[in-house]
């Protein structure tokens, strides 16, 4: 089983900065990417940032140029720097990992908040 905890949520002003962490661990056989999801109140879950195994990134328009994905494979995490924060980046920020075989994992969540 796998295991994905996210960390690094909070609360923050417009323009601001957060730097979020999802760290996976148990019986991590091979990533084809992880990513970055957001839910915001009223609105379904998208699709915020990816990176592949390969090192390529693809992100939602809307953060292109103030947010970055990346990774440690060492570590088996992942990171998404977010700044110049607006107010409608709030949402709940959910880490996903799909392994090999197409299996998804998914961590619990973690709430940002963007507001003066």
């Amino acid at each position: 089983q796998v295991q994905l905890v996210e960390s690094g949520g909070g609360l923050v002003q417009p323009g601001g900065s957060l730097r979020l962490s999802c760290a996976a661990s148990g019986n991590i056989v091979s990533i084809n990417y992880m990513g970055w999801y957001r839910q915001a109140p009223g609105k379904q879950r998208e699709l915020v940032a990816l990176i592949t195994s390969g090192g390529i990134t693809n992100y939602v328009p809307s953060v292109k140029g103030r947010f970055t994905i990346s990774t440690d494979n060492a570590k088996n995490t992942a990171y998404l720097q977010m700044n110049s924060l607006k107010p409608e980046d709030t949402a709940v920020y959910y880490c996903k990992m799909q392994a090999k075989y197409a299996l998804d994992y998914w961590g619990q969540g973690t709430q940002v908040t963007v507001s003066a």
